[in-house]
């Protein structure tokens, strides 16, 4: 197999890998390996330009380390993320649609009560959010585990900041016997992601920003149902039209609704404007058909150990 040119070096690659013993793995590398070179025959790169791309694909790799993944922050701004989320979570009617984790979970946070401010003294608007987890068919769920967690209104999460000495704006709660949820937090802004590496550098030498819309992050978990991992972004936020990373759906979009000073409807009595967000939340059944995929979940690309 020798004097190969640009018609027969793509059969002649796909003939190497052909004994791939994992059938998966062979199927994975073999389309790879087609789709590249189909590539390069539609673009005909220079040695330049080639010699560019790998230098940014080795800088990607330098940049990461063990609080930093920027090959999948790579993944995420060219829409791979978000594909193959939705490949991985078709929901069924009734169920809340998915989107990306997101860089700032943290594992382990807080659990205070129904109820409680979880701003911790940090300053802005004050949101109540109030939910309800039920089952795709409509049965409320109790005892589900609830992770969230936002921005404070700089676009700054707890982790990011240097002059807090725990955890803020993020707390984990269960359902009760209803399936119902409620707290006080912050509202959140939008912001920038990571953009101090070659991934920023690719953003601005296409024109692109940084940005994502403001949103609350929800993560789900109940006995018998798959974890849902979704965000709720505010209607009148910047970037719902054009969010970095691509994780904007429709059903996910809605108001953040402003409310005079005055007593909220936990009994709160509050002394400036505030905002209120109220969701419902469905569950998908473990096992469903409506995807024989693998639950793949995209990890984050900027990690906390806290």
């Amino acid at each position: 197999m020798y004097d190969l040119n640009e018609d027969t070096i793509t059969d002649a690659v796909l003939d190497r890998f052909a004994a791939t013993p994992d059938a998966r793995l062979k199927l994975l590398v073999q389309a790879m390996v087609r789709h590249l070179h189909a590539m390069v025959r539609e673009t005909e790169p220079t040695f330049e330009e080639w010699r560019t791309a790998i230098d940014f694909l080795t800088r990607t790799g330098q940049m990461c380390s063990d609080v930093r993944q920027e090959f999948i922050l790579l993944s995420d701004v060219l829409g791979v993320s978000m594909l193959v989320d939705a490949i991985n979570h078709r929901q069924p009617d009734g169920a809340t649609e998915t989107t990306v984790l997101g860089p700032f979970h943290v594992a382990d946070a807080p659990q205070p009560p129904h109820g409680a401010d979880i701003s911790a003294g940090l300053p802005g608007e004050k949101l109540l959010v109030e939910g309800t987890v039920v089952a795709a068919s409509g049965t409320p769920i109790s005892d589900a585990v609830v992770e969230v967690w936002s921005a404070d209104q700089d676009g700054f999460y707890d982790v990011q900041r240097t002059d807090l000495d725990g955890s803020a704006l993020r707390a984990r709660f269960r359902t009760d016997r209803d399936g119902r949820f409620h707290f006080w937090t912050l509202m959140p802004a939008h912001y920038p992601i990571p953009a101090d590496g070659p991934v920023g550098d690719l953003l601005g030498a296409t024109g692109r920003h940084p940005y994502r819309p403001a949103h609350v992050h929800f993560m789900i978990s109940a006995a018998g149902h798959e974890q849902l991992v979704t965000h709720i972004f505010a209607e009148d936020s910047p970037y719902l039209d054009s969010d970095a990373v691509f994780g904007v759906k429709t059903s996910l979009i809605q108001p953040f609704e402003p409310k005079p000073a005055g007593t909220a409807p936990d009994g709160r009595v509050l002394d400036q404007p505030w905002r209120h967000l109220i969701r419902r939340f469905g569950l998908k059944a473990a096992g469903s058909a409506a995807s024989d995929l693998s639950d793949i979940r995209t990890t984050d690309y900027v990690m906390s150990d806290n």
